[in-house]
């Protein structure tokens, strides 16, 4: 007897082995019409797959969370048949799923066009109607190796030989179309569905190695429906007209050259709604009781070597080799694998330095320590995204050095200015993860039980739901993220919050306690914007471009309807600038209507247009970025509210304002 115990904790009994179909026919008819696979004990399973013994089972629908994932490997397997029916000779690769869909490689020759896509699409379509079953084999490793090298299917070949000796080597059907996989699959192709659609072709070397062979990557993406997949490709067309690139160029934010890879030309634009994020987070720094320092750009690998860094990441450094030769008045100069120097990835090793200087005692902790650090990390150039993935970048960094007994309230005082930092910012959607150890770590399992520990009592003190994102900590301890979505329903991690017991120890940081005795500070790594390229760019993006107005690089333009009104307009202009507003003047001989047009594009929130009744009468007509209408107000009134209006959230909360502009 086999003993199935069901979601509801409801039991049923067979004689015998029994299949995921079987049991969900044995529920209801319904259910066994809508099954896509099974989960036993917690496994995802083919539907055919025999249960031999008892356990607790759950029959996957499309409305199951695990569908879409099971959905979108069938699909790949799906696009796979239909590229090798329509060109024959094509060997296919890999293909897993990814981030909203799946991709496959492929060895061919010829390049696949955009065309080609249309056909694959189509064929692949047919192929659902055909409903091709499917199935699996067991194959011993001699067999499969001599079968797909046989058939021209050499990559598979290599790839089955490269598996581990006691792994099975599954092979599954889809009809008489096969391929090397692990599944599980869906019982037919019938059951894929049509919600799917080829996005695009790219090259990829095999196996990631730039001396293989060059394959050709196509990505598509599935979902479980047709309402969602319009849904997506809806945000995809959103993400496009809201890209931070598109929208740097036409705003004259900022651009990127060859000359320079992964660093930012700043424009005068640009660069002020940096001015703007970064004076508003130092009043936020400043309020909280941070202390502002700046350390070196380049430090010798020593330091490097001693945090842990050098092993980990030096590939991603920028290093040079120190020719200063040391004189008396400089001292020696440290050595470390060759009298290296690199510029700084992170900010922390310097900031212990800083630590290190003087004896601190236990009632001068916490010491929150803040930097705008300028880093440099050397990024492959494929990983580069315009300001969301950088070489150089600078973090809004602090470290906060604490006793262990302070680690709540340091947290929970952290969480509360990330969450007021981000209200200000329009971003209130905000989800909390709990990133656990990693498997190379620093340190012993004791520490990493206290660290993450702390976190999540901090997570539960401040009344926060989190989750768990097993094995994503930093390699010297735990850290919380944050998750952010924006207008248009994506998700976006900024910020960081990591706690460490290593670094302290290793760069031999210490305090003294009450009875005199030496101890380790326990060194907390936040930011709360990240870096201010990145944040840049989601600001970009989840506004649009429509950036607040108090953040706005020019806030109005006064542009005049005649020549007439040049003077008053020149009046105006200046009169908003005495008031502290950032102002451009358009006295062009141009019409009206090209002249608002042109600045709705560059994103400029307010028009206020003056003509010669305009100036009779001392009043300024206001036109608002996205809003149709337009108000005529008396020239001092608007005046008095866009001076108001253009102060920042903290200014303007300090004031008696509230609200986003």
């Amino acid at each position: 007897m086999v003993a199935i115990t069901l979601p509801d904790g409801s039991v049923r009994q067979f004689d015998g082995a029994v299949t995921g179909t079987q049991v969900a026919e044995d529920i209801s008819k319904s259910l066994a019409k809508k099954a896509l696979a099974v989960k036993v004990d917690g496994e995802v399973c083919d539907l055919f797959g025999e249960i031999d013994a008892d356990a607790r089972v759950e029959i996957i629908t499309r409305e199951h969370e695990d569908a879409l994932d099971i959905i979108r490997h069938d699909t790949a397997h799906l696009m796979a048949q239909a590229v090798q029916e329509l060109f024959p000779g094509t060997q296919v690769t890999i293909g897993p799923n990814i981030d909203d869909g799946f991709f496959y490689d492929f060895a061919r020759d010829e390049p696949f066009s955009f065309d080609d896509l249309e056909k694959i699409e189509k064929r692949m379509n047919q192929i659902v109607e055909e409903a091709r079953p499917t199935r699996k084999e067991v194959w011993p490793r001699e067999k499969a190796i001599a079968h797909f090298k046989e058939i021209g299917e050499h990559y598979k070949a290599e790839i089955i030989s490269d598996l581990p000796e006691s792994e099975d080597i599954k092979v599954y059907f889809h009809g008489e179309w096969h391929d090397l996989c692990r599944g599980p699959h869906l019982p037919t192709t019938k059951h894929i569905g049509k919600a799917f659609k080829l996005m695009k072709v790219a090259g990829a070397y095999w196996r990631g190695d730039h001396r293989n062979a060059v394959l050709q990557r196509i990505y598509g993406t599935a979902w479980t429906n047709e309402k969602d997949l319009k849904a997506y490709l809806h945000r995809l067309e959103e993400a496009e007209k809201r890209d931070h690139r598109k929208l740097g160029r036409e705003m004259d934010l900022f651009h990127f050259q060859a000359e320079a890879q992964g660093s930012v030309f700043w424009h005068a634009k640009g660069f002020l709604v940096w001015r703007q994020l970064e004076a508003y987070i130092r009043r936020q720094l400043d309020e909280d009781g941070y202390e502002e320092v700046k350390t070196p750009q380049i430090l010798n690998s020593i330091f490097w070597e001693q945090s842990g860094h050098w092993a980990k990441f030096r590939e991603n450094m920028f290093v040079v080799p120190d020719e200063i030769p040391s004189t008396e008045d400089e001292g020696p100069i440290l050595s470390g694998d060759g009298d290296m120097m690199a510029l700084k990835p992170m900010n922390c090793p310097a900031h212990v330095q800083i630590f290190k200087q003087g004896i601190k005692s236990y009632r001068d902790l916490p010491i929150r320590m803040a930097e705008f650090g300028c880093c440099h990390r050397n990024e492959a150039h494929g990983a580069l995204h315009g300001l969301l993935r950088v070489r150089q970048m600078t973090q809004d960094d602090a470290h906060i050095f604490c006793r262990e007994d302070q680690i709540i309230d340091e947290t929970s005082r952290f969480l509360k200015l990330f969450a007021k930092v981000y209200k200000d910012m329009g971003m209130t959607d905000i989800a909390y993860k709990l990133a656990t150890r990693p498997e190379q770590r620093a340190g012993d399992d004791a520490t990493w039980d206290r660290a993450e520990k702390a976190l999540a009592d901090a997570l539960t003190a401040a009344g926060l739901e989190f989750d768990y994102a097993e094995g994503e900590g930093a390699f010297y301890g735990p850290k919380l993220e944050f998750h952010l979505t924006d207008a248009i329903g994506r998700t976006w991690q900024a910020g960081t919050y990591q706690l460490d017991y290593v670094l302290p120890e290793r760069l031999d940081a210490t305090y003294i306690d009450e009875t005199g005795g030496k101890q380790r500070p326990v060194m907390l790594h936040r930011a709360v914007f990240g870096t201010f390229e990145r944040f840049i760019g989601l600001l970009i993006e989840h506004y649009a471009g429509r950036l607040p107005l108090w953040l706005a690089p020019v806030q109005v333009v006064v542009a005049t309807i005649t020549s007439e009104a040049d003077d008053y307009a020149r009046e105006t202009a200046d009169a908003f600038r005495a008031a502290g507003l950032r102002v451009d003047l358009d006295i062009r001989n141009e019409k009206i209507n090209y002249k608002v047009r042109e600045h709705s594009h560059a994103k400029v929130p307010v028009i206020a247009v003056v003509g010669a009744r305009e100036a009779d009468e001392q009043k300024v007509s206001l036109r608002r970025l996205g809003e149709k209408a337009q108000s005529v107000v008396a020239r001092d009134e608007a005046l008095k509210d866009l001076s108001q209006e253009v102060l920042a959230p903290d200014q303007r909360e300090a004031s008696g304002q509230r609200g986003m502009v």
